[in-house]
Formats: structure tokens, C-alpha cells, sequence
């Protein structure tokens, strides 16, 4: 099937069967999120993949007890960072220069680069900028999931405070931004299974130049 009849076909599932989502579906969907793009290429964030039934049950309540969290496959926490550090800088400048077989040195004047952007940054700039990045991969793995055709409901609904005890991201210096559970839907349990899509129309949300 083409991309528009995936998309067409994904929902933001509410209610879920329990049936897990095949190990080489769910590898496609993370090296679509690993592929996505970010901000001068840093990925300045974590993606926690929670399939452990207890755990899930365990951050449940973090999660307003939203049935997908217990009834899906997997659930992706997308974790952004709180800060950089020069050590993440230097292990991203020495990854490009491995994986392209160029010298660290060579490099100096992107290294430069991003430790200009980030000082320029306070704190809280910084973690929206990379809570941006979160959302970038989380809408690229929707589309992988939808290509897969395995359900997949993006989640805003949760207290990342609570969240992030749960998970022990506060230690990890990072922050639960979205989260993303995969699965397959229960078309007898939930009302949405065969609703018309509903978007704007095109003429509405494109504004043609």
C-alpha cells in the first residue's frame, strides 16, 4: 500500500488487543525513529522502550491509566535531554569523523558551531529546543508504524514528574517529553475503529504563494 492509504488507515488508537507487535516491525519503526532528522544531527534525546508488562503497569498511573499503556506491545517514552555537555559534543564530532573516515580536527569549525548554539541557549531553551527534536522522530515513527500497519497512538497526556520518578530519568539528566505506544486496535472495544478520518480540508490548512 502507498504512504497516503497508510495514513489514511493509522488512528490514534484507543483501545488495544494485546497482541504483540512482531520483533522485525518494531526494529523498522526504531531505525525509522533513529533515522529521523534533528537539529544539527544530535538526537538530543532518548527513547526508552518499555515492553515489560510490569513496568508498564507500574508507570500506568503516570500515565493517567490510559488502557493503551497495559493493552499495547510496547510504549516509547521519548526522553529529551536536559542539557548538553561537552562530552556529548565531542562523542558526536568523533562519531561523524569514525563514520565518514575524516579527522576529529578536521571538524573543529562544526564543533565550534554547536557550542556557540548551545551557550547561547538558557536552560529552558534548551530543553524545549530539545523537546522539538522528540516531536521530529516521534511524527517519523507514526509514519513508520502506520507503514507497518501496526497501531500506533502518540501520547501527550501524563505527569512527567511522575513519569520521570517512575523511569529514574531525573538521574539520567532527562526529561519525559511524548510518548508513543504501539500495538494493534480492538475495532469491538473502540468507538474510533471505523470513524471517518477528520482533518481540515486542504484549502483550509494550505495557504498557496
Amino acid at each position: 500500500m502507498s504512504t497516503l492509504t497508510n495514513l489514511k488507515w493509522r488512528y490514534a488508537t484507543k483501545r488495544m488487543n494485546g497482541q504483540k507487535v512482531p520483533a522485525e516491525k518494531l526494529e523498522n519503526i526504531l531505525e525509522a525513529i533513529q533515522l529521523a532528522p534533528t537539529s544539527i544531527g544530535m538526537q538530543p534525546f532518548t527513547v526508552l522502550v518499555v515492553e515489560d508488562a510490569g513496568l508498564r503497569a507500574k508507570i500506568a498511573p503516570a500515565i493517567y491509566n490510559q488502557p493503551q499503556i497495559t493493552e499495547g506491545s510496547h510504549v516509547l517514552v521519548f526522553a529529551a535531554w536536559k542539557e548538553y555537555t561537552n562530552e556529548n559534543v565531542d562523542n558526536y564530532i568523533n562519531h561523524i569523523a569514525t563514520l565518514r573516515g575524516i579527522p576529529a580536527e578536521s571538524l573543529g569549525g562544526m564543533r565550534n558551531m554547536i557550542t556557540g548554539a548551545i551557550a547561547g541557549k538558557t536552560p529552558e531553551q534548551l530543553l524545549l529546543w530539545n523537546q522539538k527534536q522528540a516531536y521530529i522522530a516521534l511524527g517519523t515513527g507514526l509514519v513508520a508504524a502506520a507503514e507497518e500497519q501496526v497501531d500506533a497512538t502518540p501520547m501527550e497526556g501524563f505527569d512527567p514528574d511522575a513519569l520521570d520518578a517512575a523511569l529514574g530519568l531525573n538521574e539520567k539528566g532527562l526529561r519525559s517529553t511524548v510518548i508513543l505506544v504501539l500495538g494493534y486496535r480492538d475495532a469491538e472495544k473502540d468507538y474510533l475503529s471505523g470513524a471517518a478520518k477528520v482533518r481540515r480540508v486542504k484549502d483550509e490548512l494550505f495557504v498557496r504563494l
